[in-house]
């Protein structure tokens, strides 16, 4: 109501010097120009570089010709990389199933202690890189492991990485994906009410038969849809199978399209953009079978009553929290250590002691090396840049949504979560394809340039972006607009004046969230990058590949802390935000 005073204060002043104009004239235009704005920019960023995937892949040349692109979908190579796609990322989700299930009722049914901070810790283990959590894995477990050496568990000198390959793969991926289920689940312990916790109490029954009986039965959408989710993420995945396949020759899908397109460049697009709707059709069954489980489920229920922790612990409840922080000490700790040691030590081998510990390799990636330092210079500005234009886009954007698009509101979803949704190989083939040749009318090509890279985050972030400002524009009421349009405000005045104040909480909190996820963002940078546009993810991931073990884990270090600062930034602004936006405030 504030912001409505304050823009009839202001328009009351102008209207004092500036007669107004016929409102027929002002306003129509306006509104029919924001739903043709909207479309626009989602045709351009979800649905332009995929239909320009499809013609790549089946009209070469503008010659509908599919047996090219059908036989690079049944290649030998392509087949066995299908097969470890849908083996690993099956085998993963059904590990993150069962740990991040476990995790979820822990958090959400029990009167367990300290909520909060186990949420967020267990949260930030999926923020920091899929690259950077298989990096970890693998100093931790790696022949020279400080962190082994300490326990006594070392590996025999020169052995090979227990990691590498398919089982680790599964391992880690289903560790990192693991808080994807539990934020699902945590959503769907929302929307039970507790009545049914009551009625299953008056009729005696326990906390265990209440779970088994009552809340998992009821969570079983949720629990399909996370394991979907899991799925999905394990398909597109490409950090961890880089890390921990490409070593030993096990490639996935998108590591043999990142092979494919770093070993024969330009002349292989045809053949990686059939590879790209391959992966994407693979990930497509996962999103079509979680939206066939969501409309099984209905629509949403107003509850009176949301469900509360029932399940008391008593003299358990310390033991409950201390397995919970072994899991993230496993999960996260011990894996950190190691990396730091590695980061700390002046060559492989060398015991970490208070004699040999160095820091010249923070200050070799941070501060004399020229590829690092314009790699975090680089990431830090694709990232803020993308955060800052996509909140600016977001508040537009959630008003046309909300108010304006009507029947089309859903179309323009999914055409917007289609760079989000499918796999971010799937998205930087697409661009490079858009973008190889210069643009119609202006003759410029951004291929090769910073913008390109931009314009992938822009599309790929963007449905994150509108989270936040959407959940907020639902909730403001209609007579904050009724009033503005009574006072004589166009379209543009009211976006000014009410909307944006209102929704600017949840942009900025959204400029946070795009930050966070694009900072430490490898799957599309590894395929768009060139000389001078290097990010982190590259950057990591190639000093990896050179045997600069030491300033790849310095690298990795330095990202996460960086992510960490962001997401207390994001819990400080959280008070100030719509229920449920950040996942870890339950």
């Amino acid at each position: 109501m504030a912001g409505a005073v304050t823009l009839a204060m202001r328009l009351s002043r102008k209207r004092e010097s500036v007669p107004a104009a016929p409102l027929p004239h002002v306003r129509l235009p306006a509104e029919a120009a924001l739903p043709a704005l909207v479309v626009a920019v989602a045709l351009l960023l979800g649905g332009l570089p995929f239909l320009r995937l499809a013609l790549a892949a089946f009209a070469p040349g503008w010659q509908f010709a599919p047996e090219a692109a059908l036989a690079a979908m049944t290649g030998r190579s392509a087949v066995a990389a299908t097969l470890h796609t849908l083996d690993t990322s099956l085998l993963s989700a059904l590990g993150a199933l069962g740990l991040g299930g476990v995790v979820a009722l822990a958090l959400g049914v029990t009167d367990i202690r300290g909520k909060r901070p186990l949420a967020f810790a267990f949260v930030f283990t999926m923020m920091i890189a899929p690259q950077v959590a298989a990096l970890a894995f693998l100093s931790l477990l790696a022949p020279n492991s400080q962190i082994l050496a300490l326990l006594g568990l070392a590996p025999e000198p020169g052995s090979a990485n227990p990691l590498l390959g398919r089982g680790g793969i599964i391992l880690v991926m289903a560790l990192h994906h693991a808080p994807l289920v539990a934020i699902t689940l945590w959503t769907g312990l929302r929307g039970i009410p507790h009545s049914l916790v009551e009625a299953a109490q008056m009729e005696g029954a326990g906390p265990a038969t209440i779970t088994a009986r009552i809340i998992l039965p009821v969570l079983r959408p949720q629990l399909i849809a996370a394991g979907l989710i899991a799925f999905v993420a394990g398909v597109g995945n490409f950090g961890i199978p880089a890390l921990l396949g490409l070593p030993v020759n096990y490639l996935t899908l998108p590591t043999l399209i990142y092979r494919r397109l770093s070993s024969f460049g330009p002349e292989s697009l045809p053949e990686t953009a059939a590879l790209a709707l391959l992966v994407g059709a693979v990930a497509a069954l996962g999103i079509l079978a979680g939206m066939a489980v969501a409309r099984r489920q209905g629509g949403r229920v107003e509850i009176e009553r949301p469900l509360e922790p029932f399940w008391l612990l008593g003299r358990a409840r310390p033991l409950v929290a201390a397995a919970l922080w072994l899991l993230l000490a496993v999960k996260l700790g011990l894996p950190f250590l190691a990396l730091l040691s590695e980061a700390l030590t002046p060559a492989l081998g060398v015991p970490l002691s208070w004699q040999s510990l160095t820091f010249d390799k923070f200050a070799e990636v941070l501060l004399r090396q020229a590829v690092t330092v314009r790699a975090f210079w680089n990431s830090f500005w694709f990232a803020a840049s993308a955060a800052v234009l996509l909140s600016l886009v977001s508040i537009a954007f959630a008003y046309g949504l909300e108010r304006r698009l009507g029947r089309l509101r859903r179309p323009v979803e999914l055409v917007v979560e289609l760079p989000y949704a499918l796999p971010g190989v799937v998205l930087a083939i697409a661009c490079i394809l858009l973008f190889l040749k210069p643009l119609p009318l202006i003759g410029v090509s951004i291929y090769g340039t910073p913008f390109i890279i931009l314009f992938a985050y822009l599309a790929r972030f963007l449905p994150l972006a509108l989270k936040a400002p959407v959940a907020a524009m639902a909730q403001i009421e209609a007579h904050h607009e009724e009033a503005a349009r009574l006072d004589g405000a166009g379209l543009w005045q009211m976006l000014r004046f009410i909307v944006a104040p209102i929704l600017a909480p949840a942009a900025a909190v959204s400029a946070l969230m795009v930050f966070l996820v694009a900072f430490n963002e490898l799957t599309v940078s590894a395929l768009l990058w060139s000389s001078g546009t290097e990010t982190l993810g590259v950057v990591l991931f190639s000093l990896k590949e050179a045997g600069l073990a030491g300033e790849a884990a310095a690298i990795a270090i330095s990202a996460s802390a960086v992510i960490l600062a962001a997401m207390l930034a994001l819990d400080l602004l959280g008070r100030r935000l719509p229920q449920n936006v950040l996942p870890w405030r339950i």
